[in-house]
C-alpha cells in the first residue's frame, strides 16, 4: 500500500527549498518552484499570496532541522563543551564536502536580500540565527565557561565567516580552522583549574 501524497503546501515548500537552495531565489521562479511541485501557478498563491511569502515559508522550514542537526552533532560528541563546539564545525567540514552543499541558506538569501532589511524572510533568518545563538550560551553557561554570551557570539561569528569563506573557496579546512579557533576560545574562558 502506498503512502498518501504530500499536501499540496508541503510539495510546493520542498520544491522551494530545493530550488532557492541550489540555485539562489532571485534565480528560481514561482513558475520553476510549482512545475517542480507538481502544481499550478494558481495553487501555489492559493497556499503563497507572493514569491515573499514563499521565501519566508523556505527559511521558516529549514530554521528547525538545522537547529536540530547542531544539536544532535553536540550531543553526539564525548568530551568537554569545546569538543562539542568543534564537533559542529567538523560535522559542517564534511557536509561541506558533499556536492549539493552550497552553504548556509540563511546567510545566502539575506545576501540576496540585503537591500530589503524589512523583508520577512530577513527577520526569519535573523531569528534562526539569534536562536543558535541563544542555544550555544546556554550551553556554555551550563558548562561554566565565563561570558557566555560573548563567547557564543564570537563562536558565531567564526561560524559564519567560515560559510562566507567556503563559499569563496569551497575547501572545508576552513570551516575545520574555524572550530579548533571555537575550542580555543571556549578553553581560554572555562575557570582555571588551580
Amino acid at each position: 500500500m502506498s503512502s498518501p501524497a504530500k499536501p499540496a503546501r508541503e510539495r510546493i515548500i520542498d520544491a522551494a527549498n530545493r530550488l532557492f537552495y541550489q540555485e539562489g531565489i532571485r534565480a528560481v521562479s514561482v513558475d520553476a518552484v510549482a512545475e517542480k511541485a507538481g502544481v499550478t501557478k494558481k495553487t501555489l498563491y492559493y497556499h503563497f499570496k507572493s514569491k515573499d511569502d514563499l521565501i519566508t515559508a523556505y527559511l521558516t522550514a529549514r530554521d528547525q532541522p538545522n537547529l536540530a542537526l547542531f544539536e544532535a552533532w553536540f550531543k553526539a560528541t564525548e568530551g568537554d563543551v569545546g569538543d562539542r563546539v568543534e564537533a559542529i564545525f567538523v560535522a559542517l567540514a564534511k557536509a561541506s564536502r558533499h556536492p549539493k552543499w552550497k552553504g548556509c541558506g540563511f546567510l545566502r538569501t539575506a545576501a540576496e536580500l540585503a537591500n530589503m532589511p524589512g523583508h520577512p524572510a530577513m527577520k526569519v533568518g535573523a531569528a534562526h540565527k539569534k536562536t543558535f545563538e541563544f542555544w550555544l550560551a546556554k550551553r556554555l553557561s551550563q558548562a561554566d565557561v565565563q561570558q557566555p554570551d560573548a563567547t557564543a557570539r564570537q563562536i558565531i561569528l567564526l561560524l559564519d565567516g567560515a560559510f562566507s569563506v567556503m563559499l569563496v573557496h569551497h575547501d572545508p579546512a576552513y570551516i575545520e580552522e574555524a572550530g579548533r579557533a571555537a575550542k580555543i576560545l571556549i578553553h581560554r574562558a572555562l575557570p582555571s583549574s588551580d
